[in-house]
C-alpha cells in the first residue's frame, strides 16, 4: 500500500502516546527538521508542549481542535488545577462543536501545501473511534500521501482501518503509574 511505510501509530490504554510523539517531534526538530502537531479533541490551552513553539520557531507548530477549559489560564499559571468538571471532554465529543473535521480539513491542508518533515495527528484515532470522521475517508487519504511523508497518529483503541494504513504500531501500557494510586497528574509530568 503506497505511503503505509511512513505512518506509525502510538496507541494503547496506558499513558504516553501523546508523550511518545512529542519524542519524535524533538527528534525531528535536532535534526533541522519541521514538525507540525495537529491536536484532535483536545483544547485545553494548558499543556506543557503548548509553551516549546516559540523555542522553534517556524519550524514547530501545534494547532488544537478542541473544546477550551474555562479555567485553563489558571491551570497554565499553575495556580490552579483540573477541577474534573469533564465540560471540555463533553464537548469534544460532541458532533455538532465539529471540532474533528475543523482538524481534518486543516491537515489536509498542511499535507498539500509545503509539509512539514513530521506531521503528528494528536488523537486522530480517538476522533475516527468516535465516528467524528469517516474511517474510510481517513485511511484513503492516509493512502495517498507520499512516502517521504511522516506521520504519527495517537489515540487508544485504533480502528482496524487505521492499523491496515500504519507501517508501525506501538502500544503504550503503564506497568504502574501514580494516577492508580490517586496522585493527580502533575505539571511539567503529564501536562
Amino acid at each position: 500500500m503506497k505511503g503505509c511505510g511512513n505512518i506509525l501509530i502510538v496507541t494503547g490504554n496506558g499513558k504516553g502516546k501523546t508523550t511518545t510523539a512529542l519524542g519524535y517531534a524533538l527528534r525531528t526538530l535536532a535534526q533541522g527538521g519541521r514538525v507540525a502537531v495537529i491536536q484532535f479533541l483536545k483544547g485545553g490551552g494548558y499543556s506543557g508542549e503548548l509553551f516549546t513553539t516559540d523555542l522553534f520557531g517556524d519550524r514547530f507548530s501545534i494547532r488544537q481542535f478542541g473544546a477550551g477549559c474555562p479555567i485553563s489560564a489558571a491551570i497554565r499559571s499553575g495556580r490552579q488545577k483540573c477541577n474534573k468538571c469533564g465540560a471540555c471532554f463533553r464537548g469534544n465529543r460532541d458532533p455538532e462543536c465539529g471540532f474533528a473535521p475543523s482538524a481534518w480539513q486543516y491537515f489536509t491542508a498542511v499535507a498539500a501545501e509545503n509539509p512539514p518533515d513530521l506531521i503528528v495527528l494528536d488523537e486522530l484515532a480517538h476522533a475516527v473511534r468516535r465516528a467524528l470522521l469517516p474511517e474510510a475517508e481517513v485511511a484513503a487519504f492516509l493512502r495517498s500521501l507520499p512516502a517521504t511523508m511522516q506521520v504519527i497518529i495517537t489515540g487508544r483503541n485504533v480502528s482496524p482501518g487505521l492499523a491496515a494504513v500504519a507501517g508501525e504500531i506501538i502500544e503504550c501500557g503503564a506497568v504502574k503509574h501514580p494516577l492508580e494510586r490517586g496522585i493527580d497528574a502533575r505539571r511539567g509530568i503529564e501536562y
